[in-house]
């Protein structure tokens, strides 16, 4: 692995516009060695730019290496490949959590990136001179004119403080700590959150021999069918996104009626907000692999949102009251950007970046974030149209900055 901390010149070397020798020219870092960062540093590559992607865990795509055993994209493999690699046939259509590790491995050893792993990057601050200084793990201050922050969309687990959560007696995961169904096999258990995380969950403990399965609902969820004679929702998602959102919503809502049933007389009943309204909102809706059947079997049943712990008593919005061994909360992610860069004034409200991919703000020029929207069209698929766009940024600013903050073409 190189030294991060290291300043060598591109191999695509072209002429310094000042005295300062190339050697002093530092990389474009790239934080997080996901499959946004990885897709950013070989875009930066393309265009003859050095890139260094810095990775906290000791291997690329640390997040999905954490993901349950049973996870496959929801995407297609066709169109959920990173720049300059597709991803392989054999690995099927729908790929497999293993297989999206051994694609993200060979992307990397393909691209020849430059890693560096360990290395946990804490703060980025303003440089004195221009550019940016990085703070990372054993004392390290990294100087660069352009960072690429790519650490995730699903980054920091949230699990919500509902009253008397600490007393409970039984056993409260977060979904990013559940791997399958073997350990729950014989328990009652209580899955809190319907996207596509705790639907899939719930699908798979009814499936693995759970004794009871229950979903806690706050928000009916809209569910689709992950393809419909062989035509994937994604590709939908990709025609619609520059639709307008009412227009989307009703022809969603037709769509629905035609491919999935009725679920209310089982405690899942139909939203009653348009689908891309939702989505406009943060909200996915969820793809279909095997709740529909599961809900209207009796494998999986729905329940109110949860309002409070009592003891082993969990309380629901409805004034109902259940008794699970075990509760599973996937109750989503932070992004995690607050401690890196919250002090800069980048972050809206809700801790996203106000600005993404190509585009950096006037007060942060250089500073680029990639990853951190969850759209329609497909996670990875934006995440390489992100790359391209922010290598081309990159290369049209000549964005490589010396220590003293002088910058070079």
């Amino acid at each position: 692995m190189p030294d991060a901390a290291a300043h060598a010149s591109s191999s695509a070397s072209r002429p310094a516009a000042s005295s300062t020798p190339p050697a002093a020219v530092p990389p474009v870092y790239v934080v997080g060695g996901g499959p946004g960062g990885l897709a950013t540093a070989a875009a930066l590559g393309a265009h003859g730019i050095r890139a260094v992607v810095l990775e906290k865990a000791d291997a690329v795509g640390a997040s999905w290496r954490g993901h349950y055993d049973r996870l496959r994209l929801h995407t297609t493999r066709r169109l959920s490949g990173l720049p300059g690699l597709p991803i392989p046939r054999r690995f099927g259509r729908w790929v497999a959590r293993d297989d999206v590790v051994r694609y993200l491995e060979q992307y990397a050893e393909h691209h020849h990136l430059e890693i560096a792993t360990g290395v946990e990057v804490r703060r980025v601050d303003r440089a004195a001179g221009g550019g940016w200084v990085l703070h990372a793990n054993g004392g390290r201050e990294l100087a660069a004119g352009t960072v690429v922050i790519a650490t995730g969309y699903n980054h920091t687990p949230h699990l919500p403080d509902w009253p008397g959560r600490d007393d409970y007696p039984g056993e409260l995961l977060h979904a990013g700590d559940y791997r399958n169904a073997r350990p729950y096999a014989g328990k009652d258990v209580l899955v809190i959150g319907t996207g596509n995380t705790g639907a899939e969950i719930a699908v798979d403990l009814a499936e693995g021999g759970a004794a009871r399965v229950r979903l806690a609902v706050r928000t009916a969820p809209h569910i689709v069918r992950r393809s419909t004679a062989g035509w994937p929702a994604q590709a939908t998602g990709i025609l619609v996104r520059r639709l307008p959102p009412r227009a989307v919503d009703r022809a969603a809502h037709v769509m629905r009626r035609l491919s999935v049933p009725d679920l209310s007389a089982h405690g899942l009943p139909m939203p009653d907000t348009g689908l891309y309204s939702r989505v406009l909102e943060g909200a996915i809706p969820v793809q279909d692999v095997g709740l529909i059947d599961a809900v209207r079997d009796g494998a999986v049943r729905p329940v109110a949102a949860v309002t409070s712990f009592d003891g082993g008593t969990v309380r629901l919005a409805d004034g109902d009251a259940i008794e699970p061994e075990v509760v599973i909360a996937a109750t989503g992610y932070r992004r995690g950007l607050d401690n890196l860069v919250g002090h800069l004034d980048l972050l809206d409200p809700h801790g996203r970046p106000r600005t993404h991919g190509a585009h950096t703000l006037p007060s942060a020029p250089g500073l680029h974030f990639t990853g951190y929207t969850n759209p329609i069209s497909g996670m990875l698929r934006e995440l390489a149209l992100d790359a391209r766009r922010i290598a081309r940024a990159v290369a049209a600013a000549g964005a490589h900055r010396g220590e003293d903050g002088t910058a070079y073409s």
